[in-house]
């Protein structure tokens, strides 16, 4: 009896030892760029390939010496195979620069197949990657595939090889180019720079210009990565539908888009307008239901050790979702926003961007021609407008 209860204490005390599962990995993995998948897409927008090798096209915010990347079969209803992947810089078009190639693995095999439903990590590979570098990430997709996982509104030609396995040749033989990214939603670093998520209902890119403000400071500590996570026609309260390319609300979206984004201390939200221009005469949103949804993100992202930045909601008069009553919400919205200080800042999009002479329109100068979404110049000036917090 006391053999037993002495090799019973020695089990006991060993368990309760903390795990030591993670000692093997120092890394501080950070995003350097992200984007927000949806899906799965109609027929219409469906992108299907077999026995093909994509080149998609990304840009890092921050740099590093080890990479790795994030796929994903989130929104699939069958098994993912990735044969082979490889990463490299972009030297032009889809051709790589040279000595940049280098062959991605996962779990140590050289290809995956992902569960419907599920990301994939692949492993770290060492590369010596630039601030707001060009990067070729390469996927070969043995089978007949149809992209259910995808971000549509890339602003970014990708490339669709002929027949085979090319993800290890210098340049691609391109079949068709597409202007999306399937599967890919991550590129991260090993770094302690940490990354701003942006969560919305564009992907306007003035992000972009964010990310070349931050390597410009002199502060070394201020270079966040910026990681975009807006998706054209997304909701905070609830999923269109009819558009399931907008992807999932940003209540629902939350523990992927921005928690799991690697080395994230920031969130700056802007989203609203779309259920707002949505809502019905039967059944229209409300402040407080708007109000509840804001604090329900703030809340989790303070959980999370996260501060959170509100942006108030851009003018959309002369869009075909605009009516009186909508704008009045918006500016109740905007009201809460500013002065609620619910948020440890707000980005005042609003006035970066309307008309002074006419409030509830966009100035025609930064007006894309839908009145709902700004131009390049427009971007431009929320990008230079965006206001930061103190990062240390």
């Amino acid at each position: 009896m006391n053999r037993f209860l002495s090799a019973l204490a020695v089990t006991i005390t060993l368990a309760c030892q903390p795990a030591m599962a993670q000692s093997w990995d120092t890394s501080h993995w950070t995003a350097s760029w992200g984007a927000a998948p949806a899906g799965p897409p109609p027929d219409a927008s469906l992108h299907a390939f077999n026995n093909q090798t994509l080149r998609l096209i990304v840009q890092s915010s921050v740099g590093g010496n080890r990479v790795r990347i994030r796929l994903s079969n989130e929104l699939g209803s069958t098994p993912l195979r990735i044969g082979a992947a490889r990463i490299g810089l972009r030297a032009q078009g889809s051709d790589l620069a040279p000595g940049t190639d280098r062959a991605l693995t996962f779990g140590g095999r050289a290809g995956v197949t992902i569960p419907a439903g599920a990301p994939a990590l692949s492993d770290p590979v060492e590369l010596n990657l630039a601030p707001l570098a060009q990067v070729a990430v390469s996927l070969y997709l043995p089978g007949a595939v149809q992209a259910a996982t995808v971000h549509v509104q890339a602003r970014q030609t990708g490339y669709v090889s002929s027949s085979g396995d090319h993800t290890a040749s210098a340049s691609l033989p391109v079949q068709r180019t597409i202007a999306a990214w399937p599967f890919l939603t991550a590129l991260e670093v090993d770094g302690m720079q940490g990354a701003i998520v942006v969560l919305g209902d564009a992907d306007r890119r003035w992000t972009d210009v964010l990310a070349r403000l931050l390597q410009a400071r002199r502060d070394a500590a201020a270079r966040l990565a910026v990681i975009d996570r807006g998706v054209k026609g997304n909701r905070l309260l609830g999923d269109d539908p009819a558009n399931p390319l907008a992807g999932r609300s940003a209540l629902a979206r939350f523990e992927r888009d921005v928690l799991a984004t690697s080395g994230v201390r920031q969130l700056v939200l802007m989203i609203g307008i779309e259920d707002i221009g949505h809502s019905s005469a039967a059944n229209p949103v409300t402040l407080e239901e708007l109000v509840a949804g804001y604090r329900q993100l703030i809340a989790r992202a303070r959980a999370a050790r996260i501060a959170v930045t509100g942006g108030t909601l851009a003018p959309f008069e002369g869009a075909a979702l605009y009516s009186i009553e909508k704008e009045a919400l918006r500016q109740a919205v905007n009201a809460w926003i500013r002065s609620s200080g619910e948020f440890d800042a707000v980005f005042d999009a609003d006035r970066v961007l309307r008309d002074p002479a006419n409030p509830s329109r966009l100035l025609p100068a930064y007006d894309s021609g839908d009145h709902l979404h700004p131009n390049d110049r427009g971007n431009q000036a929320l990008g230079e407008a965006m206001p930061l917090l103190n990062t240390r």
